[in-house]
């Protein structure tokens, strides 16, 4: 029990910056928390943790045995979880990483409705647009678009999202619209820098296959952004529909090649692999399918 005691502590201190911090999150005083942090240092013989009167910050032993830690906290609460099952009742500490962009039009309306249904399921969403490290960093579960790399993560399909090409009014009234992807290359393009193709953009057309190398204007790691540059005329821009169709929908942006389809891209959740998966991110997996499913057939 000490040991446990120990590493929750310590993990603790780092999660929440200060052992002030800590002591709250835990419900100890902050001389308890100090004095597990003292005890495991002095049981495993190294520092873990470097202290000033301004700051904490990890020693290179520190950062090591901190991904151990999250990875037997993390098991223990999985066990909790697995033995309270039977009860239906998912509960803990949710930690989630989701793009910024998708994460706010889509997810943000959807987490007080799961949280009305599973009132006993703390969140704690981060939004960053890129890949985290989810056992080194400590998340239960990412939302990732577009094509995943192979890894040691299960993924699960949760909707499609399709890309499309588009430009404002305004520029296509100055520039003309492209009809072949080849035509491009003599437009104003605005570029997302995550994009799995980099600067070679590929369409399906009649005749199969194109893909051509386009010569940014603007280039953003924020779709956001591009889209905000796309609707002040500076050039075309490819999104997935879920950042462009209400600005469709409402003329400020036009699809262009519509014999040309950029493409779709999948929704998935993705977690570490284990045997058995917590009964909360197995909830909210199945919330975020039926939702974003029913999003994607109301498009």
């Amino acid at each position: 029990m000490d040991r446990l005691l120990e590493m929750q502590s310590f993990a603790s201190v780092i999660d929440a910056g200060s052992f002030v911090g800590a002591a709250d999150a835990l419900g100890l005083s902050k001389a308890a928390v100090s004095r597990h942090v003292n005890a495991l240092e002095s049981r495993l013989g190294v520092r873990l943790l470097h202290r000033t009167t301004r700051r904490l910050s990890l020693t290179a032993e520190g950062e090591l045995f901190l991904s151990r830690c999250r990875e037997l906290l993390a098991g223990l609460e999985e066990a909790e979880a697995e033995v309270t099952a039977s009860s239906a009742v998912a509960s803990g500490l949710l930690r989630i990483n989701v793009p910024v962009s998708f994460g706010l039009r889509r997810l943000a309306p959807l987490w007080g409705e799961f949280r009305r249904l599973h009132p006993q399921i703390r969140l704690d969403i981060t939004l960053a647009d890129r890949v985290v490290d989810l056992v080194e960093e400590g998340f239960d579960l990412a939302v990732r678009i577009g094509v995943l790399e192979n890894s040691s993560l299960v993924a699960r399909r949760l909707a499609e999202s399709r890309l499309l090409v588009c430009a404002a009014p305004a520029y296509l009234a100055e520039h003309g619209a492209p009809a072949h992807p080849a035509e491009l290359r003599d437009h104003s393009v605005i570029a997302y820098s995550y994009h799995s193709g980099g600067d070679e953009w590929r369409l399906q057309g009649p005749q199969g296959g194109v893909s051509v190398r386009v010569n940014p204007a603007i280039q953003s790691n924020n779709g956001d952004t591009c889209v905000a540059a796309a609707l002040a005329g500076q050039g075309l821009v490819m999104q997935p529909d879920f950042l462009v169709d209400d600005a469709i929908a409402r003329g400020e942006l036009v699809t262009v090649m519509p014999d040309y389809v950029a493409g779709t891209l999948g929704v998935y959740a993705v977690y570490p692999s284990r045997r058995h998966v917590a009964l909360k991110t197995r909830v909210l997996i199945d919330f975020l399918r039926s939702r974003l499913g029913q999003s994607a057939a109301a498009q």
